[in-house]
């Protein structure tokens, strides 16, 4: 018999102020004395993209340590489950040793976030990249559905997850891709793709809730209500990982970070700018992004409680 004790367990919708238009995550408040196998498999079992389990820091600069569960693996870094975690650790009573700011201790080392009022911003951690391989892009493009004119720019992207980054030729050409995600899963690679709004953004905005109203119904109003209402987006992202068990992930903190880093330093977008994911999954996600004058990359998003009790383990 398997001895089991109530842990207080919260289910965060990140990347968004609206509750259930984000990237949900499941967040066991306190981790301690589970093997890596139970974390496993209770990743598993909630199927979300990401379930993260809190621990004491090992490293005295931090204020908490994470560990990172997708429904096939460990992972060193996670965007939104970097945010979704120190929001329910926040929440849960936790006190930062620093005003303002918080350390949370990942796989990746330390990842530092600031406080914006209910927002928080991760600093994207280093990355490595590369440009691909041209056979590995050709395989990626055609499950895809891309020819190679519609690819503006491409590199590997590596910050604990490891991206191959596509640039289209814009926004338009991100939405309407309808990827072979078994082709993506036997390649082995995690993919991510972004484009830059058109000029004639009312014409965007009437295309794509007609293509939501036909693929998730009412729902879409919301959707269509929340791109209308707010700021303007400056930028459309997907990411799909059929390589760990997800299709296509809502929204991403990770390949944000390692685009935004990509993209700035080579000048294809502004050292600030705001990133939308999830439209096509009925999500309405957003990504702040913002170069410091220290040349930082900081990576900021609300998240929403949506779930909040108990869970034995």
């Amino acid at each position: 018999m398997i001895l089991m004790k109530s842990r207080p367990f919260k289910q965060v919708d990140v990347f968004t102020a609206t509750a259930y238009f984000g990237n949900p995550l499941a967040v066991v408040i306190d981790g301690q004395d589970l093997d890596d196998a139970t974390m496993q498999r209770f990743a598993q079992w909630t199927n979300l993209s990401e379930t993260t389990f809190l621990l004491p820091p090992t490293d005295p600069a931090a204020d908490y340590r994470v560990r990172i569960f997708t429904p096939g693996g460990e992972l060193p870094f996670a965007g939104h489950p970097t945010i979704g975690s120190c929001h329910a650790w926040l929440q849960a009573g936790g006190k930062p040793k620093a005003a303002g700011r918080v350390v949370q201790q990942c796989g990746a080392g330390l990842v530092p976030l600031r406080r914006d009022g209910e927002r928080l911003a991760f600093a994207a951690p280093p990355l490595k990249r590369s440009a691909p391989s041209p056979a590995l892009l050709a395989k990626v493009a055609g499950a895809l559905g891309l020819k190679a004119q519609q690819i503006v720019a491409a590199q590997m992207l590596q910050n604990g997850p490891a991206w191959l980054g596509l640039l289209l030729e814009n926004a338009d050409a991100v939405l309407q891709l309808r990827p072979d995600h078994r082709l993506l899963k036997e390649l082995g690679v995690e993919v991510g793709v972004a484009g830059v709004p058109s000029a004639d953004d009312s014409s965007q905005l009437i295309s794509r809730s007609n293509r939501e109203a036909r693929a998730f119904g009412t729902r879409s109003a919301t959707v269509a209500a929340i791109d209308t209402d707010g700021p303007t987006i400056d930028l459309e992202v997907r990411a799909f990982a059929a390589a760990v068990g997800v299709d296509e992930d809502p929204v991403t903190g990770s390949f944000n970070a390692g685009l935004a880093e990509w993209l700035i330093a080579d000048g294809h977008m502004p050292e600030r700018y705001l990133a939308a994911q999830g439209q096509c999954l009925g999500r309405a996600g957003r990504v702040y992004i913002e170069r410091d004058s220290d040349g930082k990359i900081w990576v900021g998003g609300d998240a929403v409680t949506c779930v909040d009790g108990h869970v034995s383990l």
